[in-house]
């Protein structure tokens, strides 16, 4: 398969606005694609080469592939990092290079989707003595033997920087189409039963990927075989499950009435989520982003292989930092200072110990407890674990009452956590899903607001007076999961220092693009544009209508939008969330009509 058809999608599908625009582009690319090179489409179609939890990063040093581009056009590499600089963007030096200024020779190698992906794989897995000059080399081939077009989406590709705007639900859209088999899903003509079973279908498909985090598995499976193919996907050590997610209400009465009379509450432990898959070949840790962080705490693998009785199991539980000494939690911040560590690991370990505090099981021995209730998940996960200091079973309680409910909350705070999570007894664990069978209290005693919100980075403003030369403001969004898109709620000025506004540029660069992003939906100018990527704690004091902000526009009140009002930064970045996992449209919509209800 020519990889110039994947760079000819790849360019129309930049150019789409509207996400049925952009699946029925995947959908045509899809169908045009070889059903065993399936897969790989997929993984290069997300910017990646393996699913997320192989922990394979394909991300090469700007300056390595600045002096690939050198080498192959005869420019120097000052004259293509000036080039860098003046675009911003190395995919479209390589554009406008490749092809003009390619040096000559005799032989060219035909471009495939097959040779683009084998570069790029011994390109992340080259390590040791020569691994840099061999990734240029291996990145030199490709580019000499590329068109302009497949030269600028093989660099982004390369340095992480893909800029389609897919999000991974926009892919599941288009496998459904694609592969149901239903008339007209393909080029979305359906009748209305159609749509009834293109729903039906899609939602299985986002199922298995719920349950493996593996849509290039899916797509080869579904191009192969056909709908029959899901089969093929049942939940499995070593593929993570996408967690499930939780609801909020403002206060412990109306949780219990939510919940019909009877909740199960649970301590809301201030950490890093952890799921642990435990079999036969050892243990592996993955984050709530599914990042493979095994290696990041070597201890939590030691104390589980001490505290488990089981042979298999998928657990999750919350990573704590605490005073060895006194048993006592310690802020979340704490978990950051292990988190990416290639060099100084031991110190680390030992000055930011941590615990974990399982609060689910979802597969024991073989079993799949997934459809099972929750307070038959939880015996079961105490039978499966020997609690240590290190690995213990979240503290928990039953009740119909809600003075119970209140004292439990109240020990909650005292003992150093965020709040309760309360949990319906009946329920089942829903992969990837987020709904009220799960609901999260939590008190912020410095905001009005029921609850701290998590709001993407979507734009910025120049800063004036003392902030002159760095971002005066931050404009922020939530994310609208019915229309894929980020809405804008507030911005972002207040809780800022000197030191973390100079750190803040820094940190933003490489998601700073020349406009608006194709998902963020605004009615503000900003001075800056970001890919919607980074996610940031933001508390506030309420949430009114808005005739600026997009956040909900048009659904509580003709022509006004939400937004918070006197937003302010809590000192955290969110890096344990990806954009799609910040506050909903939904939430802050909830969040108004409490307040509303209170008043």
């Amino acid at each position: 398969m020519d990889y110039s058809i994947l760079a000819e999608a790849y360019e129309k599908i930049e150019a789409e606005s509207k996400r049925l625009g952009m699946t029925a582009l995947l959908v045509k690319l899809f169908k045009a694609t070889d059903p065993e090179l399936m897969d790989k489409v997929v993984y290069l179609t997300e910017g990646r080469l393996y699913p997320q939890f192989v922990g394979i990063e394909l991300g090469l040093a700007e300056k390595l592939v600045i002096k690939a581009i050198a080498f192959v056009t005869g420019l120097s590499e000052k004259d293509v990092e000036k080039m860098s600089m003046t675009e911003g963007d190395l995919g479209k030096v390589a554009e406008a290079t490749i092809g003009t200024k390619r040096q000559s020779t005799l032989f060219s190698t035909a471009l495939t989707v097959e040779r683009v992906y084998k570069n790029l794989e011994n390109i992340a897995k080259a390590t040791g003595s020569g691994a840099q000059n061999a990734k240029i080399k291996l990145l030199g081939e490709l580019l000499h033997d590329s068109g302009p077009l497949d030269a600028k989406y093989i660099t982004r590709t390369i340095v992480g920087k893909l800029r389609l705007g897919i999000a991974d639900m926009t892919i599941v859209d288009a496998l459904a189409r694609a592969f149901s088999g239903i008339p007209g899903a393909e080029d979305q003509t359906e009748d209305e039963e159609g749509k009834a079973k293109i729903k039906e279908f899609r939602d299985a498909v986002e199922h298995r990927y719920n349950i493996s985090s593996d849509l290039g598995a899916i797509a080869k499976a579904l191009a192969t075989k056909g709908p029959k193919g899901l089969d093929d996907f049942h939940l499995s050590i070593g593929n993570p499950v996408r967690p499930m997610l939780a609801e909020r209400l403002p206060s412990v009465a109306e949780i219990v009435e939510k919940m019909e009379g009877k909740v199960a509450l649970e301590y809301k432990y201030d950490g890093l989520r952890i799921q642990a898959h435990i079999g036969p070949s050892g243990i592996t840790l993955y984050s709530r982003q599914l990042e493979n962080v095994t290696d990041q705490f070597p201890d939590v693998v030691e104390n589980l292989k001490k505290a488990i009785k089981a042979k298999e199991v998928i657990c999750e539980g919350e990573c704590v930092p605490i005073n060895i000494e006194t048993g006592e939690m310690r802020p979340f911040q704490e978990v950051s200072h292990r988190r990416g560590r290639k060099y100084g690991l031991e110190d680390a370990i030992d000055e930011f110990p941590v615990a974990l505090f399982l609060f689910d099981c979802i597969y024991v021995d073989g079993e799949d407890l997934m459809g099972i209730d929750y307070m038959t998940r939880r015996e079961r996960m105490k039978k499966a674990f020997k609690e240590s200091d290190r690995v213990i079973v979240s503290e928990s309680v039953v009740t119909t009452e809600v003075a119970v409910a209140e004292a439990f909350f109240n020990k909650a705070i005292e003992t150093g956590c965020e709040g309760v999570m309360a949990k319906r007894p009946a329920s089942a664990y829903e992969a990837g899903g987020r709904g009220w069978n799960w609901i999260k209290y939590k008190r912020d005693y410095k905001a009005e607001m029921a609850d701290t919100v998590d709001l993407v980075v979507v734009g910025a403003f120049a800063g004036h007076g003392k902030r002159q030369g760095v971002y005066g403001a931050l404009l922020m969004a939530c994310y609208n999961p019915d229309d894929d898109q980020f809405e804008t709620v507030c911005k972002l000025g207040t809780g800022f220092s000197d030191e973390f506004l100079v750190e803040l540029k820094e940190r933003l660069n490489d998601c700073l693009i020349k406009q608006k992003h194709p998902r963020v939906v605004s009615a503000m100018k900003c001075d800056f544009h970001f890919r919607p990527e980074k996610v940031m704690e933001v508390a506030g004091a309420e949430v009114t209508l808005s005739p600026v902000h997009t956040c909900a526009k048009d659904l509580v009140k003709d022509g006004a939008g939400l937004a918070i009002r006197f937003p302010r930064y809590t000192g955290k970045w969110r890096d344990d969330k990806g954009p799609e996992d910040a506050t909903k449209t939904g939430e802050i919509i909830s969040f108004y009509k409490m307040q509303v209800k209170k008043a």
